[in-house]
């Protein structure tokens, strides 16, 4: 919205140009999502504490965490709100790629909303049903995907990037829509599962949507993609403000959720957080890369399928002390902040690795 009151001024005083910058525009969409954060979010946690919204722990969980109950809980929204005035100010909102990511945060924000509606109202620790969750997922996902590939502006699009390899693509056509949608719904639901401890999934999201903001400035970019090798994709670029705008959403979050946590992010936060970076990725043709840098979620996403695979399999027997990964650490007697921390050093190795795949080819 901003963006075209400041190109009108420009005409009247040339300084006001600076603000047609993808550059400029994402500092001020990082600065907007921050500094809104810090302005709601003492709101926002007063009302759910007015609501009594609070976190119902699961009785299977580990018992340090019984201290936790009646945290508030969705405050997620907090996320979602930044996320969507910074896009609303500073994004071109005419872009389809900055639409749909933004479509796609807000979509698993409600499908996150109920389930948490259902934990805190109905006090059930599991929220909706499993197989009803997935399915909205599924319709979501699988919407968003197509949009992606209706809308494809180039063949680079129906591509699979194979990081480190110079000029080597898996050509998909159609199945970019399943890729994307596996990318999408998997990304939501490993970043739900990480969520268990405070601070532990939002920081990891912070560094990888700033990692992802910048392959979709130079993906977006015609220099540079040509330079590095990437697929040339017109338009994608704007989604480093809707990356920008997550990350510093994120960062304002943190200072309300870090240990010991006044809020949490609940599903209407994880569920929509981890959906907008796995459209991102698709959308940037970095899905690859994205699994690696997000390879803190993918790990402990493959530790609760292992544990109940083992559990079905090896007649009740579990390979974890507990699953999802970072409780198996806790049994172990890790404190939760080590956990926490050393989680998000994994996370910085990861990006890194992540961000070298732009030179090594």
């Amino acid at each position: 919205m901003l963006i075209y009151l400041t190109e009108y001024l420009s005409q009247f005083i040339s300084g006001f140009a600076v603000f047609s910058y993808i550059t400029m525009r994402t500092i001020m969409s990082v600065l907007t999502a921050l500094i809104l954060s810090f302005i709601i979010g003492p709101k926002i946690i007063q009302w759910l504490i007015n609501l009594k919204i609070g976190q119902s722990i699961r009785a299977d969980g580990p018992q340090t965490h019984l201290v936790k109950t009646g945290t508030p809980t969705m405050g997620g929204v907090m996320i979602l709100l930044s996320v969507s005035v910074s896009v609303l100010f500073w994004g071109d909102l005419t872009n389809h790629y900055l639409l749909i990511a933004t479509f796609t945060m807000l979509s698993f924000g409600v499908i996150g909303f109920v389930d948490d509606y259902k934990k805190v109202v109905y006090k059930d620790p599991n929220g909706m049903r499993s197989k009803t969750k997935y399915f909205w997922q599924s319709i979501v996902g699988f919407a968003v995907a197509y949009a992606l590939y209706a809308m494809a502006n180039v063949p680079t699009e129906m591509q699979l990037l194979i990081p480190y390899m110079k000029d080597t693509f898996i050509y998909l056509g159609s199945w970019t829509i399943l890729v994307g949608y596996f990318v999408i719904v998997g990304s939501s639901n490993a970043v739900n599962l990480t969520d268990g401890l405070d601070g532990l999934a939002i920081m990891p999201t912070v560094m990888i949507s700033a990692a992802l903001g910048i392959f979709a400035y130079m993906t977006g970019h015609t220099f540079f993609a040509d330079y590095l090798h990437l697929p040339y994709i017109p338009g994608v670029e704007e989604l480093t403000i809707f990356c920008a705008a997550l990350a510093g959403a994120g960062l304002g979050f943190l200072w309300f959720n870090a240990h010991p946590a006044q809020v949490f992010m609940g599903d209407v936060g994880s569920l929509a957080i981890g959906a907008s970076l796995g459209v991102v990725a698709v959308a940037v043709k970095q899905e690859l890369v994205f699994g690696i840098m997000a390879g803190v979620f993918v790990v402990e996403t493959l530790s609760v399928i292992l544990q109940v695979g083992s559990y079905k399999l090896r007649n009740g027997k579990r390979i974890f002390l507990m699953a999802p990964l970072h409780h198996h650490f806790e049994e172990k007697g890790w404190h939760e902040s080590q956990v926490i921390i050393r989680f998000w050093i994994i996370t910085i190795l990861l990006v890194l690795i992540g961000l070298a795949s732009l030179k090594l080819r």
